[in-house]
């Protein structure tokens, strides 16, 4: 570019010495003609007797000088008007130049602009995906919690169940009556098969005689004990199944959630490889930016060190041309304001096109990614709602078919064992075991 600016300077037409030697020593014509007009006086007083030549040959050279400074200055004026042409055009390509840059600028001002919007959206979108993280592992600590409590509900059941069976392990008693023995170990030999069928409670029951009136009602209220028993062993099988139900859908969500957060880390990972490369890019430009300023700054001292030779010649050249000066520098004054209020107007619209081409593109962008996130959110949601209405739903008619399928059986078994035993007891006159075995097997095949 120096290059071309010294090309254009130097194809300028110049003042020659002579001209210039002209213009500043040359007398005035009316001295001139002053001077010529007079006649030299004679030394002596007598004039001449012919007619004097020499104001004739003075009046010749005065009319040829004439036409020669009149073909000088019409030269000067020419090759002025040529100087100041050659100015403009030079002005002409410094502004298309300085326009040039400009517009390159712009661009790279957009460029730039463009890339601090996106990486600014990239850190709001990763902030939105570790809060989004955040809560998903607040979630899996609570279930982590909840399935540790659960645990703990069946570690207590195991325990409530290992101590009843504790509780209810036999007792010796003292034997009132060798006779009747044998008659009570045949009774209970059938609940004791009864029970190890069930839950292997029926060691309690072995080993208890009773000989007078009163073992039968310490029959009854053996009786009564077991059956509580037993129903208090189904109710505490059916809660350990249901705990188990729940610790599986816990295990199962958990996995859901182990999944949930891979894809997140994956996704995660590639926001950050994508904020990396927009980060060299951003340098990319920063350095690229750097190098055009430098440019700017050795173009703009080559302009400032052009324009002081220019105007250094300018005063050397066009001294005597006050006249001239002036209307040149009028002329330049105007250009220059001109120029400046052009390029200023330009500026201002290209910088109010690109904001308003950004400020579109962005509020596009923020829309569209705003509908996408609360599309999805209100996906998840919906599923995560269905699912857990229709788990605990499931969940309770589970429960509720299994405790009334195993409630209703064993109450009927107790009332009717109940029942036979008091008869039982009650009738002295039967001493056979049918009724006992009666009851126990309408017990067993009812449960």
């Amino acid at each position: 570019m120096s290059h071309g600016v010294n090309s254009h300077l130097a194809d300028s037409p110049r003042l020659s010495k002579r001209s210039l030697l002209s213009i500043l020593g040359s007398p005035q014509p009316e001295r001139m003609s002053l001077s010529d007009s007079m006649s030299p006086t004679p030394k002596s007083g007598t004039p001449s007797p012919g007619p004097p030549q020499l104001p004739l040959l003075n009046s010749t050279c005065h009319d040829s000088d004439w036409e020669s400074r009149e073909e000088l200055r019409l030269r000067e004026l020419e090759e002025a008007r040529a100087r100041a042409a050659q100015m403009e055009k030079t002005m002409r390509w410094w502004s298309d130049c300085t326009a040039n840059w400009r517009e390159k600028w712009s661009k790279v001002r957009a460029e730039r602009n463009k890339a601090r919007e996106e990486v600014r959206q990239l850190r709001q979108k990763l902030e939105t995906l570790s809060k989004e993280l955040t809560g998903l592992k607040r979630e899996k600590q609570e279930a982590l919690n909840e399935n540790q409590q659960l645990g703990k509900e069946v570690a207590q059941m195991d325990n409530r169940i290992v101590s009843k069976e504790s509780e209810a392990s036999p007792e010796q008693e003292p034997v009132r009556d060798i006779g009747s023995e044998k008659e009570s170990l045949q009774e209970f030999e059938l609940m004791e098969n009864f029970l190890k069928n069930k839950q292997e409670e029926g060691e309690c029951w072995d080993q208890r005689s009773s000989v007078s009136v009163r073992s039968s009602f310490t029959r009854q209220e053996r009786n009564r004990m077991l059956w509580e028993d037993v129903s208090v062993i189904e109710e505490d099988a059916t809660k350990i199944t249901a705990l188990k139900l729940r610790l599986d859908e816990s295990q199962k969500v958990l996995l859901k959630e182990r999944e949930d957060k891979l894809s997140l880390s994956k996704n995660i990972e590639k926001l950050e490889g994508e904020l990396s490369q927009w980060k060299i890019k951003y340098e990319e430009l920063n350095k690229n930016k750097q190098e055009v300023l430098k440019q700017l700054n050795i173009l703009k001292e080559i302009h400032q060190d052009e324009l002081g030779r220019i105007s250094e010649d300018l005063e050397d050249e066009l001294g005597a041309r006050s006249s001239m000066d002036k209307k040149l520098v009028e002329l330049r004054s105007e250009m220059e304001r001109l120029q400046a209020e052009n390029a200023a107007e330009w500026g201002k619209r290209e910088r109010l096109e690109t904001e308003k081409l950004n400020l579109e593109r962005e509020n596009k962008k923020l829309k569209a990614q705003i509908e996408d996130l609360e599309e999805i959110l209100a996906r998840k949601r919906r599923q995560t709602t269905c699912a857990l209405d229709t788990d605990f739903k499931t969940i309770q008619t589970e429960l509720f078919e299994k405790n009334k399928v195993s409630w209703v059986p064993i109450l009927v078994g107790t009332w009717d064992g109940w029942m036979q035993a008091t008869l039982t007891t009650n009738s002295e006159a039967h001493n056979s075991l049918s009724p006992l075995t009666l009851v126990s097997l309408h017990s067993l095949g009812v449960s």
